[in-house]
């Protein structure tokens, strides 16, 4: 089975998820903080779930919550159950953790590093390693590369007002990122002086 990377706008987004357990929560947890509307079948909700909104549910009302939601979430240790919720919700985004290749998405390993989320995934191979690939990158991304980022949004958003050619643009980025001045600001932490010098570029590039 072939497998796209994506990124799904989640805001107002109806999930249900058929478990309170580890997984369950922590699904539930990436899907509140991301502007999802939760709900979940189980037993019982952390107090923090709680507090972000989510809603805890019956399994009795299983057909109803599959109709209401735009994403399932199969995160349960009742195989008879989870096999009745997947095939009500073929019309549906389904998202199974016991199984995850059976699913139509995948929810990857993910961690976030100032405003950069990285995902990775193994193809349903070893999540032992995504954990341990997640603590290689976390290692080699520095506060650097933060900022360069910071600088190139930047850039972009005053390049998309003063160069309408988006090879133009590109090319400006590039020599921006090459820019020996701006490397040495950056590694002072000299954000503003940095910006500064990109206007100053970005002028005479024109």
């Amino acid at each position: 089975m072939d497998w796209t990377s994506i990124y799904l706008n989640t805001s107002n987004l109806n999930v249900f998820i058929l478990g309170t357990g580890e997984v369950a929560t922590r699904r539930a947890n990436k899907f509140l903080d991301h502007g999802a509307d939760v709900k979940l079948a189980g037993s019982s909700l952390s107090e923090d779930l709680e507090h972000k909104g989510a809603v805890l549910c019956s399994t009795d009302d299983v057909d109803e919550l599959v109709a209401w939601s735009d994403l399932v979430v199969v995160a349960s240790g009742d195989e008879d159950l989870s096999d009745y919720v997947c095939g009500i919700a073929q019309d549906k985004l389904v998202n199974r953790a016991d199984f995850p290749l059976k699913g139509d998405v995948i929810v990857p390993t993910s961690f976030n590093i100032g405003e950069i989320e990285i995902s990775i995934f193994t193809n349903g191979k070893s999540p032992l390693m995504a954990r341990q690939l997640r603590k290689k990158i976390q290692s080699i991304i520095t506060e650097d590369d933060i900022l360069e980022i910071e600088l190139q949004d930047y850039a972009r958003s005053i390049l998309k007002e003063r160069v309408d050619d988006q090879k133009d643009r590109k090319k400006c980025l590039y020599e921006i990122f090459e820019d020996e001045t701006i490397n040495e600001f950056i590694r002072n932490g000299e954000i503003d002086e940095a910006k500064t010098h990109i206007d100053n570029l970005i002028r005479g590039l024109q």
